[in-house]
């Protein structure tokens, strides 16, 4: 399917499940698949290729093979049936961190000090995370099923002298993709990747790296809405870093790694409703910014004085106040940051927006940030729910702006 193909298809999937009264969470359950399987199949960015899963959507909303997809055969040949589906966003990286790695390598006698090409490595790790910042996960999905096995083996069976540098990059790749899974709101398959982030670093003995780990983890965490522990595991990182800068000096990357988890603690307060320690975190990472100077990307982490502020209208917004949100977002200059955290701002503007009642500033900043972003807007909840929040305010007044928006982001009330 081309992508004009999946869009038109992915219409006709959404509009029969309607006429037979199911929501998505209800006829995924009904054909064995996810309801963010659907969600994409319904906005085009997922295709159904394989004709046995073809028939199987068509049986779970009640219609003929040909009703539901006009071109398909009426007969099913071997080949057809086998024909191999797309991966759809993340759910082959999921795959990727079930069970244990490298098995293989536990149970057979595999042979050891065979070097690994570390410069293929290292661009293939630094190409996912550059798929994670632009939202393009299903490239990151389909690099991710070759690279982590790989990676798994190569750290334990290369070289001695390289196998910290294996272990880093591994960590950094489960790094991306708990970052990716959070993003996607699938915390759980967070947590897992994260986890791995945080052993990996240790084995490779960069302990800062295992910080920006737990700062993954409490992003897990906080998604899962298990406040304690986001909050107990960035505390005790923090204490672990401040110590270790009284005694080795406030280096730039500790100050990143630092600064970030203090931005998580205030998220953690925020989502708690506790206005004073939430504030008290955004001025501890300020204190880091100020301390760094310079916008930084340790770790992937883009700290630095743009992103506190982009930070800060966040957490104005988690805590009701616009119109501080709004005075924060206009003195921020994000052009240098990552298209993801662009359109962030653009998101937690439009919120601001939408908390004001300023309906066509809140779809402005909400159709600039899905220009950016597409699946950061379509996937996030915190987007849907102000999408169809405006669409409820607005209802026959909605603009065909609106309208169309919640349309790709599944956002209809």
């Amino acid at each position: 399917m081309n992508p004009e193909e999946r869009r038109a298809f992915g219409a006709r999937v959404a509009d029969l499940r309607k006429q037979r009264g199911f929501n998505q969470a209800e006829l995924a359950a009904e054909i064995g698949r996810t309801a963010s399987w659907l969600s994409q199949v319904e906005r085009g960015i997922q295709p159904v290729n394989r004709l046995d899963v073809l028939r199987l959507l068509a049986d779970g909303l009640g219609v003929s093979l040909q009703a539901l997809s006009p071109d398909a055969p009426a007969q099913l040949s071997a080949h057809q049936l086998k024909a191999p589906e797309e991966p759809n966003d993340l759910d082959e990286a999921r795959l990727v961190i079930s069970g244990h790695p490298a098995l293989d390598v536990l149970l057979g006698d595999c042979t050891t000090g065979v070097p690994a090409n570390l410069p293929e490595l290292r661009a293939a790790v630094d190409r996912l995370w550059e798929l994670t910042h632009a939202n393009r996960y299903a490239e990151m999905s389909t690099a991710l099923g070759p690279l982590v096995p790989r990676l798994e083996r190569a750290a334990r069976t290369a070289p001695a002298e390289q196998r910290p540098e294996l272990w880093l990059l591994l960590s950094r790749t489960y790094q991306a993709l708990a970052a990716a899974f959070v993003r996607q709101d699938e915390a759980d398959a967070a947590w897992v990747a994260a986890d791995r982030a945080i052993h990996s670093a240790e084995q490779s003995g960069q302990a800062l790296h295992v910080c920006a780990g737990v700062f993954r983890l409490c992003q897990a965490f906080v998604r899962l809405k298990h406040l304690d522990q986001a909050e107990h595991a960035a505390t005790t990182a923090v204490n672990a870093v401040r110590q270790h800068t009284e005694d080795t000096g406030h280096t730039p990357e500790a100050l990143s790694v630092l600064g970030s988890l203090h931005l998580s603690l205030a998220l953690v307060h925020a989502r708690a409703g506790d206005r004073t320690r939430a504030r008290d975190e955004i001025g501890r990472a300020r204190d880091a910014a100020r301390r760094l100077g310079d916008d930084r990307n340790d770790f992937n982490l883009e700290f630095g004085p743009t992103n506190v502020e982009i930070q800060a209208v966040s957490i104005a917004v988690e805590l009701g106040d616009a119109g501080e949100a709004l005075d924060t977002g206009r003195d921020i200059d994000a052009a240098g940051l990552s298209p993801e955290r662009q359109a962030r701002l653009l998101m937690d503007t439009g919120r601001a927006y939408a908390q004001r009642r300023q309906s066509g500033e809140a779809v402005d900043c909400l159709l600039h940030a899905e220009r950016l972003a597409p699946e950061l807007v379509h996937t996030h909840v915190a987007a849907r729910n102000v999408i169809r929040e405006l669409l409820l305010v607005a209802g026959k007044a909605a603009s065909p702006e609106l309208k169309a928006l919640a349309e790709r982001a599944d956002a209809k009330p």
